[in-house]
């Protein structure tokens, strides 16, 4: 297997340039929320402490909520000027009006140390969606999460909001993971829109597979889905697959199935090129949120897709 090497002071990571691709910039880190729920200054530590590790071309914006943008800074500035800006996604509440105009006052302040570029919020009725959507400047990504069962009409009004679309796919009991066949239907449909989106919750793993849900000694466990699952198959929809073929996709619980090269991704009998790969990343399946980035570097890690070398 041929590879190419991402450096970071002193060590590298050994990474095909197919899983490069799908992985830059792919996890958005929501320490913050559980299962995690560590304190800001702990987060904004550990943020930092990400970006300069080998892995950090897979690290994307830190995940907050804006009523804590605030308390965000008093932590950030802790650290003194960054070498590069910073990027937050921040988290909408009931107020969308109030929270943009506080987060455009935010980055005007800290303008070149840090800026919020992407908002996220929780839309029940396209009027939500259409009053959002009127709020947005272009500077912003605004991410309209919706629910994972029949989306279709919530879809058709954030695309033509201009906003993107954010799925759930998981959480912290068993019955908080949308079924594969839900999670294809949504991928089917984003693509068909070419409407961009991202996912938050339970991609922790690689691979579907059995796990504890929190972090707790008696944590209930279930089937998580996995990070290159979703994401390899979020890259068959915009290549034109059918819902089945996504579907399967999703459903693949076996490592030996997944050959990363420098040039193709191969799947069973099914090849995606670098390109298709680096097309789907820049323009459709653009992040997850997770409450850990070091969790899905260590399985990637003990499958030995990634390598750290000195």
């Amino acid at each position: 297997m041929s590879t190419s090497a991402v450096s970071s002071l002193s060590h590298a990571v050994s990474v095909p340039t197919t899983l490069q691709v799908l992985l830059r910039g792919l996890v958005d880190y929501a320490g913050l929320f559980p299962p995690a729920g560590v304190s800001m200054p702990q987060a904004v530590e550990n943020y930092a402490r990400y970006r300069g590790r080998p892995e950090a071309f897979a690290l994307g914006r830190f995940v907050a909520p804006t009523s804590r943008l605030s308390e965000f800074l008093a932590s950030f500035n802790e650290l003194g000027q960054p070498s590069e800006c910073w990027r937050i996604s921040a988290l909408l509440d009931k107020d969308p009006e109030a929270d943009l105009a506080a987060i455009r006052a935010f980055n005007r302040r800290n303008e070149g140390r840090v800026i919020v570029d992407a908002v996220e919020a929780k839309v029940a009725t396209d009027a939500d969606i259409v009053k959002l959507g009127k709020l947005m400047s272009p500077e912003i990504a605004g991410y309209c999460e919706i629910p994972s069962a029949d989306p279709g009409q919530l879809l058709d009004a954030v695309q033509q909001s201009g906003m993107r679309a954010k799925i759930r796919t998981g959480g912290l009991t068993p019955d908080a993971f949308p079924d594969p066949a839900l999670l294809a239907d949504f991928l089917y449909a984003c693509a068909t829109r070419k409407l961009a989106f991202k996912a938050t919750a339970g991609l922790h793993h690689p691979l579907r597979s059995d796990r504890p849900l929190t972090y707790e000694p008696d944590a209930p466990c279930g089937t998580m889905h996995g990070f290159l699952n979703f994401f390899l198959g979020a890259a068959l929809a915009y290549t034109g697959a059918t819902r089945e073929r996504i579907n399967l996709m999703l459903s693949s619980t076996d490592a030996e199935e997944f050959k990363f090269r420098d040039l193709e991704v191969t799947w069973r009998d099914q090849s995606l090129s670098l390109l298709q790969i680096s097309q789907t990343r820049a323009s459709f399946a653009i992040s997850f949120g997770s409450c850990s980035f070091e969790e899905p570097i260590s399985d990637l890690l003990d499958l030995r897709l990634l390598c750290i070398v000195n």
